[in-house]
Parts: C-alpha cells; structure tokens; sequence
C-alpha cells in the first residue's frame, strides 16, 4: 500500500501552492471555474524513488471560502484518520491565528507524525518569525516557500524519513485485485457481504500488510481474486459518519492497490459530485471501472426503459470516458450479484487484452486514410503505422506520424473510439500515444 500524505491548515496558508509543488502540477491553482476543483486535491509526488500520495484535504470541501472551524476540524480529523504523515500548514507572514491553535490541538492528540509547515518564509529575515509557532506545540517548524521552493527539499528527506517500512505483501500477482468503492451508504459493506456471505471459508484473510487486513482472498462460483480494503469496509468509524468526503479520502487506498474498482452508485439518489470525485480518482490512477447501480428494487414505477434511460444518463455525467459495463443490482435481494463478479472479471481481461500489429494495422490504416486528422496550416498529417506497447498497465497504443505534435485531442479520441468498437476494451482506459515515426 502506497504511503499518505495529508495538507491541512486554515484557508490562505498556501496549502493548494504546496500541494501543486509536492505534486509538479500546475493545474487549477486559483482557477474557481466548476469542474476544475475536484482535480485540486489529490496527487502523486516521488523523492529519492520513494512515490507516495498526496491530498490537500481544503480542496475535498464545498464552498472552501467560507470554511469556518466546523469544516476546518472535520479535514484535520479525516487526515488523522487515513493520512500515514500529515504536515500542518501556518503562514509566517501573519503569525499564529486563533484557527492555527484550533488545528494544533487536535493534532497534539493524533498518534500520527505531523510536520509543522511555516511557509511563506519567502526570505531569510522573515525565519525570525517562525520560532512563535513553537507554542503550537508541534515540534520544529520547517521554514518553507511553497511558492519559490525554498526549503522543500529538506521538507521532503523529513516526510519520506517518517513513512513506516512496510511488510511486503504476499500476493500472487496473477490474480485480479478488485475493489468496491463509493459514498457512505451506498451499500459497499452489504455487496461485499453478499459476495462473501456467511461463509467465512471461502474467504481468506491477507496477512502482511499493515492496516488491518487489506487484501482478502475470494474463491467461489469459479471466480478467484482479492477484494480489497474489506476491513475498511466493514468498520464503521463514530467520528467521521456524516464526512461525505472522507469517503473519497478513504477510497485513494482501496483504488490504488486494485486493477478494476467497483463503483456503486445509489439507484434513489442518482449521480452525485461525491461519486464524480471518486469516479476521477478512478481515471488518474488508469484502473478498469464496473459501475453499479445499487438498491435497483427500491426504484418505483420503472418500465422497460428506465435501465437504458438510468445508463445514458450516468454515461453522460462520466463522459469522456464512457465505454464502462454498468449493472442494476440489490445487495439486499442478491439480484445480479454475481453478474457484477462477471463483469469485473472481464474488465480485467480486458485491460490484459493483447492485439498484434498485424491486426491493428489492417483495420485501422484505412480508416486513417479515409478519415486522416485535419490539416493544419496547410500541413497534411500521414499516419503510417501503429503498435500496441508491451508490458504496460492499460493497453497502450502508439501511431507513428510526421507531425505528430498536430495531431489534436478529438483525433485520438477518434482513434481510441475505432479501437474500441473492433475489440473488446471495455471498463478499460487506454492510452493513445502519437510519436515520431
């Protein structure tokens, strides 16, 4: 399981400018337009070959502007919660504020290392600042500027020196790890007891790793996989009921260490933001998707045509990316359980799918050539050949052009779309690379 990092603080510390420089991404810093804030939270950062995860717990909130103590307190908990180091955010230039000292006194209680982050010490003269926030009582600040990178270097040796070492797993890797995912009640915990039921035998408890038990071993029905994050699953936790986003904070795990994630949806409730944040973190991290329609024998009055009404309407909200099996389930009544397993399995398959050159070449190149990509400035754009890449993580696909940097998103997605209609990619992200021939 791959290491968590956790930005709290109080709105205005520069905790979005730090999580942009720990995470290299530019991306969203203060543009507010809808859309682009659910990419504002989470990301990946490496130093030293050690990769690890980051979330900036102020991006999961609604309306983050008027974020008053209430919120403030219910991030920092979350991060106690699911964050392997949590690294508080307070600004030098303003000293420390009644919201610092609310933050601190509840991560003095955390039995988690926390780094004092005193950023904006954007010059030498303003570190003389930074000995007040002693009385936060968290230990020494690390002076840092999120925004020139001073600082962050040291910052860096300091969090990875205090991730735990972690027990190998022992997993055999051949075997699918598959993962349920989605907001609180939705009904993850009943569809993985309906998978599992009473029969405890069939299941088989992970050893080796280190928060509870996070792999569990399934075989029955001729399926054999893991599910992943059972335990998590199936503990409540009194603090964080009513947290719409730890859900997603919680999900981070459970997504990364799976192939193919389950996403359940509420069949009362529709598509909601909540499920969109989990469903993108589905998307960054490549892994196959099934999505579920749960509590399908709740709806009321459905005629033959809900189901192709209720899919149209998820694909839409999911769009781009809509080429995903979707299955109208109760895990209460058990209906199309196993019909889930099934499609879980083939996206799995599909993500292993292996199409030879040969093949690829004579169904794509003429309709390439009947369809080529628009020329620009007069410059016509040859593609002459195309290759799936060996040994990747999603099927890979690269088409070797003169110019390939004219080659625009609406052509490859063109290109992923043929692809998809010869050959069976479904609940699968591909990638579609353009390079030099």
């Amino acid at each position: 399981m791959g290491n968590l990092v956790a930005i709290v603080g109080r709105p205005n510390v520069g905790k979005s400018t730090l999580f942009n420089r720990l995470t290299k991404t530019r991306r969203a810093i203060v543009n507010e337009e809808a859309g682009t804030t659910r990419d504002r939270q989470y990301g990946k950062s490496e130093w030293q070959g050690c990769e690890f995860s980051v979330v900036d717990t102020g991006g999961w909130v609604v309306n983050s502007d008027d974020v008053f103590e209430e919120e403030i307190r219910k991030q920092v908990l979350v991060a106690v919660e699911e964050a392997d180091v949590i690294l508080c955010v307070v600004d030098v230039s303003s000293g420390v504020t009644d919201l610092d000292m609310a933050v601190a006194s509840i991560l003095r209680r955390a039995e988690k290392p926390v780094l004092l982050i005193a950023n904006k010490t954007d010059n030498n003269e303003l570190q003389y600042y930074a000995p007040e926030f002693y009385k936060l009582g968290l230990g020494d600040p690390i002076c840092i500027s999120a925004i020139n990178g001073s600082g962050t270097g040291d910052m860096m040796d300091i969090i990875i020196g205090k991730f735990k070492k972690q027990a190998p797993e022992i997993l055999d890797d051949d075997i699918p790890r598959v993962a349920v995912v989605g907001r609180p009640n939705v009904g993850k915990s009943s569809i993985v007891n309906a998978f599992i039921g009473e029969d405890r035998n069939i299941v088989t408890e992970i050893a080796g790793t280190t928060r509870d038990s996070i792999y569990t071993r399934y075989n029955k029905f001729g399926f054999d996989f893991y599910l992943v994050d059972t335990a998590g699953i199936r503990k409540k936790n009194k603090v964080t009921e009513d947290l719409e986003y730890y859900s997603v904070v919680r999900s981070i795990r459970s997504i990364e260490s799976a192939d193919v994630c389950i996403l359940m949806i509420d069949a009362t409730r529709g598509i909601e933001g909540q499920d969109l944040n989990i469903f993108s973190l589905i998307q960054k991290n490549n892994k196959g998707l099934v999505v579920v329609v749960n509590k399908w024998d709740l709806v009321e009055e459905k005629t033959d045509k809900s189901m192709a009404f209720f899919s149209d309407a998820i694909r839409r909200r999911l769009a781009p990316f809509d080429d995903f099996p979707i299955v109208f389930a109760s895990a209460l009544t058990k209906q199309r359980i196993l019909k889930v397993l099934e499609e879980a399995r083939n996206v799995y398959r599909n993500r292993t799918t292996r199409i030879s050159t040969a093949r690829l070449n004579e169904e794509l190149l003429p309709l390439i050539e009947a369809y080529p990509p628009p020329s620009i400035k007069g410059k016509y754009i040859k593609i002459k050949y195309v290759t799936q890449l060996p040994n990747t993580q999603i099927p890979s696909f690269v088409f070797f052009a003169n110019l390939p940097q004219y080659v625009k998103e609406p052509y490859r997605r063109f290109l992923e779309n043929k692809i998809r209609e010869k050959w069976p990619l479904s609940g699968t992200p591909i990638n579609i690379f353009i390079r030099q021939k």
